[in-house]
């Protein structure tokens, strides 16, 4: 019922239905053209979602989607399962590595870091959930980053995701041996498969 609309949340809301495509980052007159909205609306508009981290500014003053999104997503009841049945792992390859573990997902040309486990070292890889970025060729959702590399697994774990599913180390280039980190991701991944997620038994036939 039309009494029961809030303007400023009607219009923050439409903000955030922008970022719903497969541009990732969007300039303030962008913003402007694909809402509608003024710029001086849109800035009082986007200082209150980057507070509460629903989106975020970069230094060169373009927007992208913040982390809590992608937190609020994450408390769907499957997404729930696959991380309580997935993070043990991911704890143990960093423990054990000393590197950056992580889940990625991928869509199309793009991944993005679901959960991570992150070293107890100063130099390591930050990666964090919710980075997204555009993956360098078919097959692979390896991040490429100064000074480092990533090596990635596909995860057969059938009916828990809309999307495939890798694991993944990363960490600094001269450090991360990628035979080493694949050897290891190969081991978690046969540990989880013998392990297998309540409810959701494993398909080795299943593909990413």
């Amino acid at each position: 019922m039309a009494q029961d609309r809030v303007e400023a949340v009607e219009r923050a809301l439409t903000i955030l239905e922008v970022f719903d495509n497969t541009q990732e980052r969007f300039s303030l007159a962008e913003l402007a053209t694909a809402t509608g909205f003024y710029k001086s609306t849109l800035l009082r508009l986007l200082g209150s979602l980057e507070r509460f981290d629903y989106v975020q500014r970069d230094r060169d003053g373009r927007y992208h989607l913040g982390h809590t999104p992608v937190r609020l997503a994450r408390r769907h009841l499957p997404q729930r399962r696959l991380e309580d049945w997935i993070r043990p792992a991911l704890e143990a390859l960093a423990e054990n590595s000393g590197e950056t573990a992580a889940l990625l997902a991928v869509e199309g040309r793009h991944a993005e870091c679901r959960l991570v486990a992150l070293p107890d070292s100063a130099l390591r890889h930050d990666l964090r959930p919710g980075t997204r970025w555009r993956t360098p060729a078919p097959g692979s959702p390896a991040l490429a980053f100064a000074g480092g590399h990533m090596v990635c697994r596909p995860l057969n774990v059938p009916r828990t995701a809309d999307q495939p599913l890798w694991l993944a180390l990363s960490g600094p280039a001269g450090r991360l041996d990628a035979s080493d980190a694949a050897s290891r991701l190969d081991a978690a991944i046969d540990a989880l498969s013998r392990r297998p997620l309540d409810g959701m038994p494993h398909d080795p036939e299943a593909t990413p």
